[in-house]
């Protein structure tokens, strides 16, 4: 059984971590733990249908974002990996300055220190030098930065076939399966 930890924020783009939690429901031997941030309820408002309960019916556990005594707070609780999807520049700092006041940053350092793949998709743009400087300092403790750029190549029709792309770069990072987009195959010239 692989454990995956899903943190959800309250960025733009919640629907990446909706889909996530939707695609690992139909993957075996997967089980899905899931934080929500207190943002993350107010952007699945605006952004979407889904309401909070909706979304952690996704999720085969539900940890409160305020409970730092969960299990996934705890580096001897083994879980395979963590992503945190949309990943808000104020979590992305909270993770880079190893501040663990609520259970999705410190589930997120804790993954960190026991060395377990950590995805964040950071959904703002553009840039300051602190937003690059936090996605550093995460490369180098050993943490994924994967921002949702889409590719065109795989011919993309609908808004969710853009989604399943990142997804589906989320999921090669976690060493599952997936047909959710054409790969590259190459072109001959």
């Amino acid at each position: 059984m692989k454990r995956l930890l899903v943190g959800i924020t309250g960025a733009s783009g919640v629907i990446y971590g909706i889909r996530l939690l939707e695609v690992l429901r139909g993957v075996a031997g997967v089980e899905t733990h899931l934080i929500l941030s207190r943002g993350a309820a107010t952007t699945l408002a605006y952004e979407t249908d889904f309401t909070a309960q909706a979304v952690a019916a996704l999720a085969d556990v539900v940890h409160a974002h305020d409970n730092l005594a969960a299990a996934v707070s705890s580096g001897s609780f083994p879980v395979h990996g963590m992503v945190v999807v949309p990943c808000s520049m104020k979590t992305l700092a909270q993770i880079a300055l190893s501040l663990g006041d609520n259970l999705l940053a410190r589930a997120a350092d804790v993954t960190l220190k026991e060395r377990r793949k950590l995805v964040l998709v950071p959904r703002e743009t553009p840039l300051h030098l602190g937003h690059l400087r936090h996605m550093t300092a995460v490369t180098e403790m050993g943490g994924v930065i994967l921002p949702p750029a889409p590719s065109f190549y795989h011919d993309p029709r609908t808004i969710m076939d853009i989604v399943d792309q990142t997804v589906g770069k989320i999921l090669d990072q976690l060493g599952i399966a997936h047909t959710l987009f054409h790969r590259w195959d190459g072109r001959e010239g």
